[in-house]
């Protein structure tokens, strides 16, 4: 088989490469070791940067955004005592919505089939070659157990940080840094009308909490805990008492509801760079990971793929390779500016360290919550920096 572009993951940035690509006139193959069923259902972020609300509905999957999208002006900084409400809109212009990533890839695997090109799902054994030359490649064995070769001009590698596309940059020319957390999300979804109308963040001595949505009738909720915690040890009521003492203030309730949905998070920083080596381009988490305390991931991996589809468009279209060139050193300086604020809120909210570590962190919610240059910094990051090379 031959194609122009093979994409490596068929999660949301491969499958959002793809649609901005065909709307190019540039032809794709997907590959996804996963099956179709499982890429819908996987549980991820729920948060999109205005700019990632306006770059789908340009690719024109954004209808089902406008529709049963929630949008936020902004969140709640919480400490025992103290909650204080951060407005986006009025300190930078900039809103946020509330839309799952499940959802994100739903729409844009409606379009593809809509677009009628190939795609594969349930494979093994990906292998990429010859990625230094022109003529880059990529095997693999299909869900019927036949050996497939894709041809290509390009490849997108948009397979994880567990894929086989980060790891066909040679190792002497590939700089992997890593920072991981002494902590980890427990995450649950419940079926229970949200008790806040924007995202709480909380800090409390026993560990962080956040309060999010998914829609009307779902929320979403996360407890600070251990990397190594055993969900086993977590029942409902523990878990629920645990969220009413990390979220509780005078005044306001939490409404508990059904638990349908459980699972435990570790959480780490990896930047991999270049994100670029010869034909290979690499796109989201493929080159980078990002803990969720900033809702940076699917976004990062939106603009990555927005940057990547203007730069395979020059190349293939008018044989022009300086955005293809420069891809790499635009995308990494947005990754590091991303990388930082999330790493930043994941170190104030986190209760980690001692009594002295407390007290900085608590001095540093406050000075966000008091000082309006202090929250504008925190507005611009979690509402979405420019992506540099889009108007």
């Amino acid at each position: 088989m031959r194609t122009r572009v093979a994409i490596i993951g068929a999660g949301p940035a491969g499958l959002f490469l793809a649609q901005l690509l065909d709307a190019a006139g540039i032809e794709s193959v997907l590959v996804e070791r996963r099956s179709a069923e499982y890429v819908k259902s996987r549980i991820r972020a729920g948060i999109l940067e205005s700019a990632s609300v306006r770059l789908l509905r340009e690719a024109g999957v954004g209808d089902r955004i406008a529709r049963d999208g929630i949008e936020h002006r902004g969140i709640h900084l919480q400490w025992p005592g103290e909650r204080r409400h951060l407005d986006f809109v009025d300190l930078t212009g900039k809103s946020v919505w509330v839309y799952g990533q499940t959802e994100v890839t739903k729409d844009l695997m409606a379009a593809r089939e809509r677009a009628g090109q190939a795609a594969f799902y349930e494979v093994s054994d990906v292998e990429l070659h010859d990625v230094e030359s022109d003529s880059p490649a990529v095997t693999f064995t299909d869900a019927e157990g036949r050996a497939q070769r894709i041809d290509a001009e390009i490849i997108a590698g948009c397979d994880g940080s567990h894929g086989p596309s980060r790891h066909s940059v040679p190792r002497q020319h590939r700089r992997t840094l890593e920072r991981t957390y002494p902590f980890a999300w427990l995450g649950i979804r419940a079926d229970v009308a949200p008790s806040t109308d924007e995202l709480i963040y909380a800090w409390h001595p026993d560990g962080f909490a956040l309060h999010s949505m998914r829609s009307p009738t779902v929320s979403r909720f996360y407890l600070q805990v251990r990397p190594d915690e055993d969900l086993a040890d977590w029942s409902d009521d523990r878990i629920w008492d645990a969220l009413s003492t990390r979220l509780g203030l005078d005044g306001w309730t939490l409404h508990p509801g059904p638990i349908t949905e459980r699972s435990v998070l570790p959480m780490r920083s990896v930047v991999t760079s270049p994100m670029r080596h010869g034909r290979l381009f690499l796109a989201g988490d493929a080159a980078h990971t990002v803990p969720p305390t900033g809702a940076k991931g699917l976004n990062l991996a939106i603009a990555d793929v927005a940057l990547l589809s203007r730069a395979i468009a020059e190349w293939l279209g008018a044989g022009d390779t300086r955005l293809a060139d420069a891809y790499s050193d635009t995308a990494l300086r947005r990754v590091w500016r991303c990388t930082h604020f999330s790493w930043w809120m994941t170190t104030m909210l986190h209760r980690h360290g001692d009594e002295f570590d407390a007290g900085l962190q608590l001095t540093q919610l406050q000075r966000v919550a008091q000082s309006s240059a202090a929250a504008t910094e925190l507005a611009e990051n979690y509402s979405g920096i420019p992506i540099e090379g889009l108007p």
